[in-house]
């Protein structure tokens, strides 16, 4: 994660400014603390710092011009904005206005070092975005690699949608790349300098995913010391991607729905509706129509999801861009792991694995099968034994054949080629496909007749490429 080393306190009550310091120094930050918001300005002028928190409420200049002089001036800087009670308004004017969040006075130092984690996460993800912009280009759809006719039509279909702000939703396998697209619509859309947030439905838990989507109210539930905004509200203006929006609970749906007709979202907590102008994508692994049908999505939030539905094809229907994707993950490799001299490409042998595997985990498969090939490889040329042993210990699949949607035969000793360890994974296998036919997809149920936690259940769906409604 990106970290932040220098800190701004700015803050016109000297307790608070010796407060932060001493806190924020104990952490490893380099602290300077000022007055006032002129001199800020000053400090600011004369370094470069990471992260300014701010009071709202200060002498000569306060704390939203200070925002809105960073965000002309200093765009990479974060701010943080501090309010007592009765100046709260002022600092929901400076979060709309553009600060990263605000504290409400009293607050206590962990409540502020978790606000600089948060930040420095958004920190992370706005370099990362940068660094892959410079190193693919082509802009947005030039992440969307492939030549092939799927995939063609895919860019083209993207380049209609992304001016409008219908919903979209982004259906295909695990590893094809549904964020790239997601974030292709917001990049080529009338949107593009305002937020885009990703939210990963299946992975918060149940008892926090209200506050999170929709923010809460200061003494909402114990230990809401602070109001706080919701994802929806930080995606204002801009593009909210839901990722697995099939893991979102009945309740939220409810909610979701709400956004989606008024344009509005409100606090736990609170009695009024705020409103929000925010794009709603999203994606999904499982068929949200079977849902439907079982009474486990509601079938008017999925009407209003599914306006513009992109499929992603997965890499067994485009099998011309596998070679294209692979070059291209070796040129990357090459860079971030300082090959010297750098891999060049692959022997025959390989050349026909890779020609000839299913993918049955797309994209992300290739990734990470590359990476590991520069990581191994000896020499310039990457060889047959420096790709992943389930590629090569069988003979490489049939480029054609698909395979069945049901679960496989019981490994043999020649069907694995004796291998132990083969066998055991086509097993494993297996039981996950067997668990999730029994519990219709449901995959909390299959975790528990599989007895391993449900995070598990879904890296190992990820890695063998399972459609848990199909499985």
């Amino acid at each position: 994660m990106a970290t932040f080393r220098t800190v701004l306190v700015v803050d016109d009550e000297a307790a608070i400014r010796h407060v932060l310091t001493l806190v924020l120094s104990d952490k490893g930050y380099e602290v300077r603390a000022v007055a006032d918001g002129e001199e800020a300005l000053r400090e600011l002028t004369s370094r470069q710092y990471d992260v300014v928190i701010s009071d709202v409420r200060m002498p000569k200049v306060d704390g939203l011009t200070l925002l809105k002089a960073a965000q002309t001036h200093w765009p990479e800087t974060t701010v943080l904005v501090m309010s007592a009670y009765g100046s709260q308004e002022q600092a929901l004017e400076a979060v709309s206005a553009g600060a990263f969040d605000f504290l409400q006075k009293p607050f206590k130092p962990e409540e502020v070092l978790l606000l600089l984690r948060k930040a420095e996460e958004r920190l992370r993800l706005l370099r990362e975005n940068r660094r892959l912009k410079e190193q693919r280009g082509g802009g947005p759809l030039g992440r969307l690699l492939g030549e092939s006719e799927a995939m063609q039509s895919l860019q083209k279909q993207i380049q209609k949608l992304a001016p409008a702000s219908t919903t979209v939703l982004i259906t295909g396998e695990s590893g094809t790349g549904k964020e790239l697209v997601a974030r292709a619509l917001h990049e080529l859309s009338p949107r593009a300098a305002m937020p885009f947030v990703v939210v990963n439905c299946g992975a918060i838990p149940s008892g926090l995913i209200e506050s999170e989507l929709f923010g809460h109210a200061k003494g909402a539930f114990t230990d809401a010391r602070t109001a706080r905004r919701g994802l929806v509200s930080e995606a204002d203006g801009g593009t909210l991607f839901l990722d697995e929006v099939g893991e979102l609970p009945l309740p939220m749906q409810v909610k979701l729905l709400r956004v989606l007709q008024e344009g509005e979202v409100r606090p736990v907590g609170e009695s009024r509706a705020e409103k929000v102008d925010v794009r709603i994508l999203s994606a999904t692994l499982r068929d949200l129509a079977k849902l439907v049908e079982r009474n486990e999505f509601r079938e008017d939030l999925y009407f209003r999801l599914n306006v513009v539905n992109l499929r992603i094809p997965p890499l067994r229907e485009r099998r011309d861009d596998v070679r294209l994707l692979a070059a291209s993950f070796l040129r990357r490799f090459n860079r971030e792991l300082n090959r010297d001299p750098p891999v060049t490409g692959f022997s025959p042998e390989a050349q026909a694995i890779l020609d000839g595997w299913r993918w049955p985990g797309n994209v992300r498969e290739l990734e990470n099968a590359m990476e590991r090939a520069v990581l191994l490889a000896d020499h310039q040329v990457i060889g047959v034994e420096h790709l992943p042993e389930k590629m090569w210990r069988d003979k490489p699949p049939e480029a054609a054949v698909e395979r069945p949607t049901g679960a496989p035969a019981m490994p043999t000793p020649e069907s694995a080629n004796y291998s132990l360890k083969r066998a055991m994974l086509e097993l494993e296998e297996t039981f996950i496909r067997a668990a999730l036919r029994k519990t219709r997809g449901n995959r909390t149920r299959a975790a528990e007749l599989l007895e391993i936690s449900h995070r598990a259940l879904l890296y190992k769906i990820k890695d063998y490429g399972i459609d848990p409604d199909a499985a």
